[in-house]
C-alpha cells in the first residue's frame, strides 16, 4: 500500500507543478496591460508605468513565478488589483457557494444516475431499459443553462417556490442557502446524471455476464441480491472514475449557471477578473481548481485501490 500511495503523491505534485507552469505562461501571454486597464484608456504613459512598477508587472517573469509559488507555499495569495482585497479573502467567500453546489449537484447525480442505471441494466432489452436509456439520450442533448432558465420558469415564475436568483448567504441560515443552490444543483445534475445513468447500465450489463454473477445465480443467490450484493461494487470502478471527472468538472464548469441564477461563485468572480485584467486573482483562481481537479483524481485512484484491491497489488 505504502508504494501504490507514494507513487500517487508523485505524480499529484508533480501535475501540481506542471499545472502552476502552464498557467502561469498562458496567463503571461495573453494580450492586454492591467496596468493600463485599471488606470483607464486616457491615463498617460508615465502613470501607467508607475502603476505596473508598484505592482511588479514590470518584473522579469520568472521572478514573478518564483514569488508566486512562495506565495502559495506560504499560503499569501497576494492582493487584488481591482478590488484592492486580498486575494484569499475573495476566493474563500466565492467557494462558500462553488462547492456546495457543486457538491449537492454530485449528490443529486449519483442519486438520479445510480438509480437509473441499475433498474435500466435489471431490466435490460425491457420496457423500462429502452425508456432510461431515452430519457437519458434527451437529457445529454439539453444544455445545462437552457433547462435553468426552465426551471426558473416553472419553479419561480408560475409556481413561485423559490427564488429567481441570488444567494442570502450562510448566515441567514442552512434552509434558505441550499434552497437558493437547490434549483442551479438540478439544473448542473441533468446532464451529467444523464452520462452516469448509461456508464451505469453498461458497466453493470458487463458484470452480469461474468462468470462469478453465474455462480452466485447457481447457488442460489436472488437476481436482485446478485445484482445488488455481488455485480454492483464490481462495476463501480468506471463509474466511479467517471463521477470523479464530473465533480471536478462541477467545481471548474459552475460559471454559465452561476450567471443564470446570478450566484456569486467562483466562476463569475473568474470572468470578472478576466474583464478586469486582474490576473493575480484570475492566476491563483485557475490553478485552485486545477488542484481541485488533481485533488480528486487522487482521491479517485485510492477509491479504485478500496474498491477493487487487484488495482492496487498490480501496481505494487
Amino acid at each position: 500500500m505504502s508504494v501504490f500511495l507514494l507513487k500517487r503523491l508523485i505524480t499529484l505534485v508533480a501535475t501540481l507543478a506542471g499545472a502552476s507552469v502552464v498557467v502561469f505562461v498562458v496567463l503571461e501571454v495573453l494580450p492586454g496591460n492591467a496596468a493600463q486597464v485599471l488606470m483607464g484608456p486616457d491615463a498617460s504613459p508615465e502613470a501607467v508605468a508607475e502603476l505596473a512598477r508598484r505592482l511588479g508587472l514590470d518584473r522579469p517573469a520568472p521572478e514573478r513565478y518564483l514569488d508566486w509559488i512562495g506565495g502559495l507555499a506560504r499560503g499569501d495569495l497576494g492582493t487584488s488589483y481591482a478590488y484592492s482585497t486580498p486575494v484569499a479573502e475573495l476566493v474563500l467567500e466565492r467557494l462558500q457557494v462553488t462547492v456546495p453546489l457543486a457538491v449537492l449537484a454530485m449528490l443529486l447525480t449519483a442519486a438520479i444516475a445510480l438509480a437509473a442505471g441499475v433498474y435500466a441494466a435489471s431490466r435490460h432489452d425491457q420496457a423500462g431499459d429502452v425508456g432510461v436509456m431515452a430519457v437519458s439520450q434527451l437529457g445529454i442533448a439539453i444544455p445545462n443553462f437552457w433547462f435553468a432558465i426552465l426551471l426558473i420558469l416553472l419553479f419561480s415564475v408560475q409556481l413561485r417556490w423559490f427564488s429567481a436568483g441570488g444567494f442570502p448567504g450562510w448566515q441567514d441560515g442552512l434552509w434558505p442557502g441550499l434552497k437558493a443552490l437547490a434549483l442551479p444543483a438540478l439544473a448542473l445534475a441533468v446532464v451529467q446524471s444523464a452520462i452516469l445513468a448509461r456508464i451505469t447500465r453498461s458497466a453493470l450489463l458487463d458484470v452480469l455476464r461474468e462468470d462469478f454473477v453465474r455462480t452466485a445465480r447457481a447457488k442460489g443467490a436472488s437476481r436482485r441480491r446478485a445484482l445488488w450484493g455481488h455485480a454492483l461494487r464490481n462495476a463501480m470502478v468506471p463509474v466511479v472514475t467517471v463521477m470523479g471527472l464530473q465533480f471536478a468538472e462541477l467545481l471548474a464548469g459552475t460559471i454559465v449557471v452561476e450567471s443564470v441564477f446570478y450566484l456569486p461563485g467562483l466562476g463569475r468572480l473568474i470572468f470578472q477578473s478576466i474583464a478586469n485584467r486582474d490576473l493575480i486573482v484570475v492566476r491563483n483562481c485557475v490553478m485552485l481548481l486545477a488542484a481541485m481537479v488533481v485533488v480528486v483524481n487522487f482521491v479517485v485512484d485510492l477509491l479504485y485501490a478500496a474498491i477493487d484491491p487487484r488495482l492496487k497489488a498490480s501496481d505494487i
